[in-house]
């Protein structure tokens, strides 16, 4: 699955000239780490990190599995090489814990100037990639990839599609089955 993710981003190339409005902070920060990359390519990507890693601290820790998701997503979608995904991956991490709410949100809206319909499209999927990276979403991870989601101007209906494709892993529908089969649910009066 994610494979397929990936190579949809790697496919995608953004034709948003790079001196179009003005660059966050934050994502300056991250691009400015990735030496040799295309200046442009830089602050996607940038944008792109801070943007998993707003969602992998949702529920207020990003666990080693979901800065792995972040790395590969990195390596596989911008081209980065093991080195610098893990650089990133734990550069945004450690902003995330830094820095404030406002510029998880500014670098959304960067990440959204600067991509492709369908690199906006994506993106859903690789939020719940790495929400997903422990085996289960919780609650709170789903209503921050929802809030991105909306704030990238994607639809409900591209929201749930991208969910669907995570299921089994929803905490929320996990404890639904559990109820369900020892039959003691909810009662109704």
């Amino acid at each position: 699955m994610l494979r397929k993710i990936l190579d949809a981003l790697r496919a995608a190339e953004s034709p948003v000239d790079a001196g179009e409005g003005s660059v966050s902070p934050a994502v300056q920060a991250v691009a400015s780490r990735l030496k040799g990359v295309d200046p442009h390519r830089a602050r996607l990507v940038a944008a792109l990190a801070l943007v998993l890693a707003r969602v992998a601290r949702a529920d207020m820790e990003s666990s080693d599995r979901e800065l792995a998701i972040i790395a590969a997503t990195l390596q596989e979608y911008g081209g980065l090489t093991a080195g610098q995904a893990d650089l990133v991956a734990e550069l945004v991490s450690h902003r995330q814990r830094l820095f404030s709410v406002s510029d998880a949100y500014v670098a959304t809206r960067e990440f959204k100037r600067l991509a492709t319909a369908r690199e906006l499209d994506c993106i859903l999927r690789c939020m719940f990639a790495v929400s997903a990276a422990d085996d289960s979403i919780a609650l709170v991870e789903e209503e921050e990839v929802r809030q991105v989601a909306s704030e990238l101007g994607l639809t409900h209906e591209q929201y749930v599609a991208a969910r669907s494709a995570f299921r089994e892993q929803r905490e929320v529908l996990r404890g639904l089955g559990r109820h369900s089969s020892r039959g003691d649910g909810p009662r109704r009066g």
